[in-house]
């Protein structure tokens, strides 16, 4: 059960966030925040193929008149490739990424920080390549002032989406290249790290690390892993107690929904995908 220190979501939607990944990237960036703010929603986390990065201010614009505040910008191009130009096109990728994070006021842009380099097979280089092209982004981020947040991803997802693929491995990076902590903070993702024996502990050592909380659920039947996620409460994962374990280490940001979920919720009314989502959050969550 979890302790009664637990915050209280009920009557609580400044405490949540809507990443718009789980209404499907279906309309506009400005439609979608104004279906956001109608359901009482105050903030919002928008993926990159809904903003114009080549003018930014527009669509920063259009969130704010919605009423609505940007809480993270989803996420980073993939680092491992099989040239040094295809890592530096990455890297340059990045930067720009971290100048519209800016300008949409988010605090963090969280990294999937990507597979296997295309023809490669060797996992250290690799991973190797993945730290160097985050360490080359810390000018960026000392520029921009947003920092960049690690998303350890289920291991399913190792070969083509990301190395990073635990809550310990994410803390171990953030030692590694940012000891003083200036640069790098860490998601927490109830669908990627559930399952992991030690996840109480490395939630305790990231402590202060964690400056976001995903929440989603993993259906016990799932279909396909990448998009076949279930709405909160409709699976396995016992996400108060996750949640209880995050605010224990510290953490007391915004609890953030995403769903991935092309063959159900991306087909249903998004107005009744944010009903949903505002219910189970005051409820499960």
């Amino acid at each position: 059960m979890p302790p009664s220190a637990l915050r209280d979501l009920r009557g609580r939607l400044d405490l949540c966030c809507i990443n718009t990944a789980t209404l499907g990237y279906r309309e506009p960036i400005a439609v979608t925040a104004q279906r956001v703010a109608a359901a009482g929603f105050t903030w919002i986390t928008p993926w990159r193929q809904e903003i114009d990065e080549r003018s930014p201010a527009r669509d920063a614009d259009a969130i704010r008149a919605a009423g609505l505040r940007v809480r993270h910008y989803c996420r980073t191009a993939a680092f491992a490739h099989d040239t040094a130009a295809g890592r530096l096109a990455a890297i340059d990728d990045n930067r720009r990424a971290l100048d519209a994070a800016a300008v949409l006021g988010a605090t963090e842009f969280v990294a999937v920080v990507g597979g296997l380099a295309p023809a490669s097979r060797d996992i250290e280089e690799s991973r190797a390549q993945v730290l160097r092209g985050l360490e080359a982004l810390m000018p960026a981020i000392e520029s921009t002032g947003v920092r960049i947040a690690l998303e350890p991803l289920h291991p399913f997802y190792a070969a083509d989406r990301s190395l990073l693929n635990t809550l310990a491995q994410a803390q171990a990076w953030c030692g590694l290249l940012d000891p003083e902590g200036r640069y790098f903070d860490i998601v927490v993702d109830a669908y990627h790290v559930w399952w992991d024996p030690l996840l109480p502990v490395s939630i305790a050592e990231a402590g202060p690390r964690i400056k976001a909380l995903h929440v989603c659920d993993w259906l016990r039947s799932t279909q396909e892993p990448l998009l076949d996620r279930g709405m909160m409460g409709d699976g396995v994962v016992e996400l108060k107690r996750l949640r209880a374990l995050v605010e224990a280490a510290g953490f007391d940001g915004l609890v953030e929904v995403e769903i991935f979920s092309r063959d159900r919720w991306w087909r249903e009314d998004p107005d009744e995908v944010l009903r949903t989502c505002r219910e189970r959050l005051q409820t499960v969550c």
